[in-house]
């Protein structure tokens, strides 16, 4: 189970059904004058506007949601199976709303406050705050059924504009939610069609949710709910307080894992994967921190960049695979989201806003989150970019704010990576944003091809190996130690005309003063080495320092170390730590300086290559224009 969740009860529910039911059937409300008649105009589902102003003027209106939606089709009396689907998930909505609000009294002492009031009528303090509770859990019920609307019904339409909340009556919870009803009413009557139907609904619990979060502070005794985790097993509806609106409904994870094994090469990525995953793990849900955070190391946000087909999309299967295996061996939820290109709109401002409902979904700090961005150079633009779309403007703007922003906070539940065959078409400072450089460069030894291509090929023959020794290049420890080793010194050549320089006037590093003075002739040499660079360095060697690797027999069962308090993790984790020598410093400088001078050399050579598809197209064309001049083709 997941910890501090509380699992609402279906019997708990099932007592509210026939409130619920007489809500969405028909019901009264008392609301203000919105100028039209009550009457719909013959043979219309208009209604008469007043030129009259009517402005404060409060009446009673009947509400009939069941026959609302059913005149969305004028043409069948009988509900489609979307009105249909709205409908029972509006009833729905408001018994868990009411089961919550007693769950609410039962945290804060409501419903003791209910039977002495029932008794003898209360007076002084505790009126008062009996008269408050009652609105707060009101407003309880309000939110978590508007809550409920948004992440059981979805919608791929654009969301109308002309949404508006509730005209709010907070008295009881049964008022609360006979208001949000006569809202949606209101919301849906404009209707065309089912599609348009669906987004209405959508986009008015959306209104709703942020309506009710500017009125929170209105409302004492919510302090008891705000870190309450409630779940509904049966719909998968889940709610997290108020932290924020919640995201939609929560879907089972559908993936093809892969297990380290099935990946050849990669050695260095493969090794970091497989280490975030445990660091995640170490995720305290109580302190919502993570050690790894406190203590360094922790890997928030990385890039992973290589050439089509060298093992990005399976490194993505690898990592979601341990993650979601560990999670269900703790009892912890997982969220798992990539944001692809099919998120972009050609709506102002609709792209950022799926932008950042990605990330408020993965950053959810209930649950243990993996986020994707795969194909990132498509997704998100550089800044300079005139060609590109406003959408994938967006999307660049909020990723910069949300990795790395003003308000960008890492407890270390998650990690997001961002993945590119092109990374060099990403915008510079969003890229330097990416806490670690993945080089996903695939198999690359003649030991990596035998390897793979004897997985690949399966065992349906009788083929002998030869003098081979299977798998044994890629025996993580060893392979690894040696990727490292290759990074002693640089293997990009702009940066070993720099560390050449450098040997050549210093000799050997020893100090930091050395280390400093190498950081500046980078600098020098590739300006966009800046000091954000630096930080990314200094984030990768202390992940080297925490460069151990946690037991697996921590992971086993989550008594061993995941369900352990956070001082204990801590405690475990600071056993194992190392301090990092001159030799990693050194390594983690060349590996992301390194990336920068390739992305650098990628630019620049794509540069070139399209000057000279110019110039030779030029040519072309100067050598048919003398031939047409000579043909007398050219005045023609």
């Amino acid at each position: 189970m997941d910890i501090g969740l509380t699992t609402l009860n279906e019997d708990d529910i099932a007592k509210h059904l026939p409130s619920a039911q007489s809500l969405v059937t028909q019901c009264v409300v008392l609301e203000a004058s919105k100028g039209k008649s009550n009457t719909a105009l013959a043979g219309t589902r208009r209604r008469f506007v007043s030129t009259v102003s009517t402005a404060g003027a409060r009446s009673s209106r009947k509400v009939e949601l069941g026959k609302t939606l059913a005149a969305v089709n004028n043409d069948d009396r009988m509900l489609s199976p979307i009105q249909h689907g709205i409908l029972y998930k509006t009833r729905r909505a408001i018994t868990v709303a009411l089961a919550v609000a007693d769950l609410f009294a039962r945290q804060t002492g409501l419903d003791a406050l209910k039977q002495r009031n029932a008794s003898s009528t209360l007076e002084g303090d505790k009126a008062e705050r009996f008269r408050g509770l009652i609105e707060a859990s009101s407003y309880v019920a309000a939110f978590s059924a508007a809550a409920y609307l948004k992440q059981m019904v979805e919608s791929g339409g654009e969301p109308p504009t002309d949404m508006s909340p509730p005209d709010w009556n907070f008295d009881t919870p049964l008022d609360g939610l006979k208001t949000l009803v006569a809202g949606l009413e209101s919301a849906v009557e404009d209707a065309p069609d089912d599609a348009s139907l669906l987004a209405r609904v959508r986009s008015f619990s959306d209104e709703t949710l942020q309506d009710l979060l500017t009125r929170k502070n209105r409302f004492a005794g919510l302090g008891e709910f705000e870190n309450t985790h409630l779940r509904l097993d049966s719909d998968g509806f889940e709610l997290n307080g108020f932290d924020v609106a919640p995201g939609g409904k929560t879907k089972p994870l559908v993936m093809t894992f892969k297990k380290p094994n099935e990946i050849i090469g990669n050695h260095i990525a493969k090794y970091q994967a497989m280490k975030l995953a445990k660091m995640l793990m170490a995720y305290d849900f109580d302190r919502q921190m993570n050690p790894f955070v406190e203590m360094g190391g922790f890997l928030f946000t990385f890039i992973g960049d290589g050439a089509p087909g060298t093992g990005k999309t399976i490194l993505i299967q690898m990592i979601a695979g341990i993650v979601y295996d560990y999670c269900q061996v703790a009892g912890y939820g997982f969220t798992y989201e990539n944001f692809g290109v099919d998120q972009i709109s050609s709506y102002q401002g609709k792209s950022g806003q799926n932008c950042k409902q990605f990330i408020t979904n993965v950053l959810n700090t209930r649950t243990i989150g993996f986020g994707t961005v795969d194909d990132i150079d498509q997704v998100a633009a550089k800044r300079s970019d005139d060609r590109a779309s406003a959408g994938q403007q967006e999307v660049t703007a909020v990723l910069m704010e949300s990795f790395a922003g003003a308000s960008t906070v890492v407890r270390g539940n998650c990690s997001f990576g961002m993945f590119s065959n092109y990374p060099e078409n990403v915008d510079d400072a969003l890229r330097q944003r990416a806490g670690a450089r993945w080089l996903v460069d695939g198999p690359q030894t003649r030991d990596d091809y035998i390897d793979i291509f004897v997985l690949l090929a399966g065992k349906n023959h009788k083929i002998d190996l030869g003098k081979h020794k299977l798998f044994d290049a890629q025996i993580i420890e060893k392979a690894v130690s040696a990727a490292y080793e290759d990074y002693s010194k640089p293997q990009e050549d702009g940066l070993e005309e720099v560390y050449d320089y450098f040997m050549d006037k210093h000799g050997k590093f020893k100090t930091m003063a050395d280390i400093g003075t190498y950081l500046h002739l980078i600098k020098k040499a590739e300006p966009r080495f800046t000091g954000r660079a630096i930080k990314n360095i200094t984030d990768a060697i202390k992940m080297r320092a925490m460069d151990i690797d946690l037991p697996d027999e921590w992971f086993e069962k989550p008594e061993n170390f995941m369900h352990k308090s956070y001082d204990e993790k801590s405690a475990m984790i600071a056993e194992l730590r190392n301090p990092f020598t001159i030799e990693m410093v050194m390594q983690e400088i060349n590996r992301y300086a390194d990336s920068e001078f390739r992305y650098t050399d990628k630019s620049d050579n794509a540069a070139v290559e399209d000057i000279i598809r110019r110039e030779r197209q030029r040519e072309k064309a100067v050598k048919i224009i003398g031939e047409m001049k000579a043909d007398g083709r050219w005045g023609a």
